[in-house]
This record gives C-alpha cells, sequence and structure tokens, in this order.
C-alpha cells in the first residue's frame, strides 16, 4: 500500500460562513456536529480493524501519526482523522474510518478542510461544500412495531429487578428494540436535518448508517482539558413551563434517581482520577432539558500536563473513551456482572447502540458520546432501541413508558408521512 499523505488548510471567510457540515455529509457521508459545530468528511482513505472493539486502541495513535502530514494548524480536528461507531460489547469488532476528505467548524467561526491520499497522488483541492444528490421523496408510509411485546418487555424487567433484589448486582441497563419499515428508502439526509432541528444540542451523527442524536458525551479530550457529562436518571417534560420546573424539582429531589446517578458518576470519577492530573466533578447534579425530556447531568472536567501533551505521551480521546467504556449509565454496576444480565435477558446484540462513537486525531484530540437516541438505517428500514436503569424499586410499567419517553426523539426525525 503507498503511503498516505495529509495536507490541511483553512477555508477562507466566506466559505467558512458558508460551510454546512449536514449539507457537506449529505446522504452517505460522516457526521458528528452540535450546535453547528463539528466534523464532516466523505470517502475513505483509510480503515483501521478494532479486532475487540474498545478492549484495545493502541494501534490507532500509531497509524493516524504514521501519515504523512502538512497541517500548520495544529487544532483540535485538523490533519488526519478516525472517525467510528464502536459495538456495545467491547470484545466485539469494529472499526474507524479515515476519510478522504474532512471539513471542520469551530466555535469562533474558523473552519477548514483535510485532504487524504497516496502521497504525490495528487495537490490539494478545495472540495464542493455541499455533497450532490439527486432529489428524492421521503416514504410516505411507515409500520412501527416493538420487537418485543410491552408485556415481554416488562417480564424481563421484572426478571432483572429479581436478581438486582437478590443481591446479584446494583443496577443494569436493559434495551428495548423498535422497528420502522417505510413504504420506500429512508432518506438519512433529512432526518439528519430534522435531528439537528429538534436536538441542536445534542450530537447529531452519522456513520455508515447509524445515525441519532446523543445527549450524552462519554469524554472529549481537546489539548490538555478533559471533559466527561453522563447522564443518569429520567423525567418527561410537559411544554408548560411552570409544569416542567414542578417535574425537573422533583427529579433532583427523587432518592432513587440521584442513587442512580451518583453511581454513575462514581464510576467515571475512579477510571479519570489517576488518568487526569486535576479532575473537578461537582457535588450535586444538574437538569439538562431536552425537547421531550430532562435528564441529570453532572459535566466533570480534567486538566493534563502540558509536557505530556507536547510530547504525545498523553492518552487520546479514544484511549480516555476505552477507559471509560461501558459506564454505569449504559451498562450497569457492577460491570461485569451487569454484562453478564444483559446478554443474558436482552432478546438481540445490541451493535453500536449504547457503543462509543465520535472521532480522534493524530495528536490525541477527539469526542466521544454514547450511540443514544439512535437507529441504524438499512434501505427502508429503522431498527432503533431505547433503554433505561433498572435499580432494586424500578417498576416495570415505568420503564417500559421510559422507553416510550426516549423513542419520541427518533420517531419524530424517522416518521414523517
Amino acid at each position: 500500500m503507498r503511503q498516505l499523505g495529509a495536507t490541511t488548510r483553512m477555508l477562507s471567510d466566506g466559505d467558512a460562513k458558508e460551510l454546512d457540515l449536514l449539507a457537506f455529509a449529505g446522504d452517505d457521508g460522516l457526521l458528528f456536529v452540535r450546535d453547528g459545530v463539528g466534523l464532516a468528511a466523505r470517502g475513505e482513505a483509510l480503515r483501521i480493524a478494532m479486532p475487540t472493539g474498545t478492549a484495545d486502541v493502541s494501534h490507532v495513535r500509531g497509524l493516524l501519526s504514521a501519515l504523512v502530514t502538512d497541517d500548520p494548524l495544529r487544532r483540535a480536528g485538523s490533519g488526519p482523522v478516525a472517525f467510528g461507531a464502536l459495538p456495545f460489547a467491547p470484545g466485539d469488532a469494529g472499526s474507524l474510518v479515515v476519510p478522504s476528505t474532512i471539513v471542520a467548524k469551530s466555535g469562533d467561526g474558523s473552519a477548514w478542510c483535510t485532504q487524504i491520499g497516496p502521497i504525490g497522488s495528487r495537490h490539494f483541492e478545495m472540495p464542493e461544500l455541499v455533497a450532490k444528490r439527486a432529489p428524492r421523496w421521503s416514504p410516505h408510509g411507515f409500520d412501527l412495531h416493538s420487537a418485543v411485546s410491552h408485556e415481554q418487555w416488562c417480564a424481563i424487567v421484572a426478571a432483572a429487578i429479581t436478581r438486582i433484589r437478590n443481591g446479584e448486582l446494583d443496577k443494569v441497563v436493559l434495551a428495548r428494540p423498535v422497528d420502522v419499515v417505510a413504504t420506500s428508502d429512508l432518506v438519512i439526509g433529512d432526518i439528519l436535518g430534522r435531528l439537528q432541528a429538534l436536538f441542536p444540542s445534542c450530537m447529531v451523527f452519522s456513520l455508515e448508517g447509524f445515525i441519532g442524536a446523543s445527549p450524552e458525551l462519554l469524554v472529549s479530550r481537546k489539548g490538555s482539558q478533559v471533559k466527561a457529562h453522563p447522564l443518569a436518571g429520567t423525567v418527561a417534560r410537559s411544554g408548560d413551563p411552570d409544569t416542567d420546573a414542578k417535574l425537573a424539582a422533583g427529579l433532583l429531589a427523587s432518592t432513587k434517581d440521584r442513587w442512580e446517578h451518583a453511581l454513575v458518576i462514581d464510576a467515571i470519577a475512579d477510571v479519570l482520577r489517576p488518568l487526569c492530573d486535576e479532575l473537578d466533578v461537582p457535588r450535586s447534579p444538574s437538569i439538562v432539558p431536552l425537547r421531550n425530556v430532562s435528564h441529570l447531568g453532572t459535566l466533570l472536567t480534567g486538566s493534563l500536563h502540558a509536557a505530556s501533551v507536547a510530547d504525545r505521551t498523553a492518552r487520546t480521546a479514544l484511549e480516555f473513551a476505552s477507559a471509560l467504556h461501558p459506564t454505569p449509565a449504559v451498562g450497569g454496576f457492577p460491570t461485569a456482572e451487569a454484562l453478564t444480565l444483559i446478554c443474558e435477558l436482552e432478546p438481540e446484540a445490541r451493535g453500536t447502540y449504547a457503543g462509543p462513537l465520535g472521532w480522534v486525531d493524530a495528536l490525541g484530540n477527539g469526542e466521544w458520546a454514547l450511540g443514544l437516541r439512535s437507529a441504524r438505517i438499512r434501505g427502508n428500514t429503522a431498527r432503533m432501541f431505547a433503554g433505561g436503569g433498572i435499580v432494586n424499586d424500578s417498576d416495570p410499567a415505568a420503564e417500559l413508558q421510559e422507553t416510550q419517553l426516549k423513542l419520541q426523539a427518533l420517531l419524530a426525525a424517522v416518521v414523517r408521512p
């Protein structure tokens, strides 16, 4: 294989202002964008095999660093970048993609483009900033059904509660699959546009048919700064400010939800403390409001020694994600017992649902969310999952209702008769 090179150049102020990451990604590109900021890409210059998913990611840094890189910016997301949606089960195989063309837009309004290909094959050429696609009609009809009946789902939750009360574990997160079958192929670009409009503060993503709007930041690393923003604890929103304020106050006062949230925060902090030189963990969670639900969330912030970042001995964003996944927010606690029970009780493997998804660059920067509020699109079908944390005093009917609330996020974007 010929050696690859990566060339990064700034976009002009005019091009940066006009750049629409969603439009650049189109129906079949790669996309990670929040509040209009992020990365989009097309093509494939290199695919990096991940034989054991997130269990071993040490080879990725070396492969990215081996590219001959012309990157005067040296910013987070410039130079060669690997994108990926990794499987939930750490032992399952996955892969990362290094695209041939990447565009990025930062919070200060600046933007840049990176092109990757065999050295000497071509000079840098600014790409068209909008993906060209033939006009397509969205489906006019949809069939929606749960892969597991409501009765079966409640029985699964009840079985998990029994195991918890028997002392086998403290918490398990169970996921419920739901399928949508349309009269014609689903148009990914249209769905992403609706997700971006409905959930601008979430990570809107698209990677080889896996799409969604994730509310949960697993971890990011930008230079010496490390962040994680786990969520645990959910309540519906009504649309009425007074009612929503009362619901949020009830969530903050809930012994069950606060205990479940603390379980997640403590587990993440225990992993991050040895990896960061400093780590700030707020003593109390805050309310994270979304369009249809509110969550309990806690923003953890850490820092790394500047020297370790400069000489590239600091862990990459992907290595942080690997160390953290799966958190009790998507697996349970203790982890091993929860993963065993998930395999026993859930009717199907999750694939990339609730797994880490995001990007990492050659300098170790990156951002990894969790594959929640997501759907796997194949032609005219969409397989969705919604999960909930099961603890000692969980109620099966209430857990079913929580999955229905969470599914509304994707259904509002996918089902448009």
